[in-house]
């Protein structure tokens, strides 16, 4: 209850704060190529119910239908303007609309798309059991998760084989030890990392 009133305050603050950046991310996205400013997808939540996320579009429109669901550094698909967002992690603020509703949590697994959810074994699948987040401790350990599928003979094996179950590991330690205060830490870790690329 604390945790989800925790996101609850920090996403109605958010929201209010970053609006000129949301304003200056939307014009961005619309004048690169006229296409729509948001990309929502399906993702697994929570006891396995499926919500879309919500995204600043960053690739062009309908190449999610003409590829794998994960990217790698240097794909086509993605625009001139969504690798500055992706880069500054910009993309990633409308996402604080899914906090707002309850379907994800500032800190938590990053929700997976079902395809992927569907290969998870039963213990894999007690992550569900979380709620999914913005950002987590896998997050900040595959910081070069696009670079690492970039180098992979096949991106989209190597991501399952390799990355997953990684991921989910890292999340299942998580819930184990989960409170705010650690949150907080991951929280404070992937700003640094952000800011650091910068």
């Amino acid at each position: 209850m604390f945790k989800r009133t925790f996101d609850l305050i920090l996403s109605l603050v958010g929201l209010a704060s970053i609006w000129p950046a949301f304003l200056a991310v939307w014009l961005l996205v619309k004048l690169d190529d006229g296409g729509p400013i948001f990309y929502q997808q399906e993702r697994v939540g929570r006891h396995g119910r499926v919500f879309r996320i919500i995204k600043f579009r960053t690739m062009n429109v309908g190449s999610d239908k003409a590829g794998p669901s994960i990217t790698a550094a240097g794909d086509q698909r993605i625009t001139r303007i969504g690798r500055l967002l992706r880069k500054a992690k910009l993309d990633e603020l409308p996402q604080l609309l899914n906090v707002f509703c309850g379907e994800m949590s500032f800190v938590g697994p990053r929700p997976e798309v079902p395809k992927y959810v569907a290969l998870y074994t039963p213990e894999q699948r007690r992550v569900l059991d979380l709620r999914p987040g913005i950002t987590d401790e896998a997050s900040v350990e595959f910081r070069d998760e696009e670079e690492l599928l970039a180098a992979a003979a096949d991106p989209e094996i190597f991501y399952v084989e390799n990355c997953l179950p990684r991921k989910i590991a890292l999340n299942l330690a998580y819930a184990k030890r989960a409170n705010v205060f650690r949150d907080l830490l991951v929280i404070l870790r992937t700003v640094r990392l952000v800011w650091l690329r910068h």
